[in-house]
C-alpha cells in the first residue's frame, strides 16, 4: 500500500475516533457559565446585565439554543421559534434560554444585536436572552 493510501485512510477514520464530547447517558451534563455580559435583565423598562450559568436551569423544561449574532442565524431558528409561540406553552413549566454569541457578527454590529435582544427581552419577558462576547 502506498503512503499516499495510507495517509488518506487514516484520515477517513480518525474523526471516528474522535468525541467532541463526553456526555454519559443519565448523568447531567457539565454546567457552563457566562462572565463577560451574560443574561440581559429587564427591571423597571432598564436594561442590565449578570453572571450566568447553566446550573441556574432547573425546574423547567427547556430549549437552549446557542446561536451566532447574524440576521441569518435568527432566520434559521425562525420557524423552531414560531412552533414554540404557537404552542403557547406554560410559562411556569417552560422556558427558552437563547445564548448569543455577539463575537460571531459582523464586525461593528454587536450593539445592533444587542438592541434586538433588549427588544425581544421586552417582548417576550419570560425568555432567557444570554450575550456571550
Amino acid at each position: 500500500m502506498t503512503l499516499r493510501k495510507i495517509l488518506a485512510l487514516t484520515c477517513l477514520l480518525l474523526p471516528m475516533m474522535a468525541s467532541a464530547h463526553q456526555f454519559e447517558t443519565g448523568q447531567r451534563v457539565p454546567p457552563i457559565g457566562i462572565t463577560d455580559r451574560g443574561e440581559l435583565v429587564l427591571d423597571k423598562d432598564q436594561f442590565s446585565y449578570k453572571t450566568w450559568n447553566s446550573a441556574q436551569l432547573v425546574g423547567k423544561v427547556r430549549v437552549l439554543q446557542h446561536i451566532a449574532g447574524r440576521t441569518s442565524a435568527k432566520e434559521k431558528n425562525a420557524t423552531l421559534i414560531e412552533a414554540i409561540k404557537s404552542a403557547k406553552l406554560p410559562h411556569d413549566r417552560y422556558q427558552t434560554t437563547t445564548i448569543v454569541n455577539t463575537d460571531d457578527a459582523i464586525p461593528g454590529s454587536g450593539m445592533f444585536v444587542r438592541s434586538s435582544l433588549e427588544s425581544n427581552k421586552k417582548l417576550y419577558p419570560w425568555s432567557q436572552f444570554i450575550v456571550d462576547s
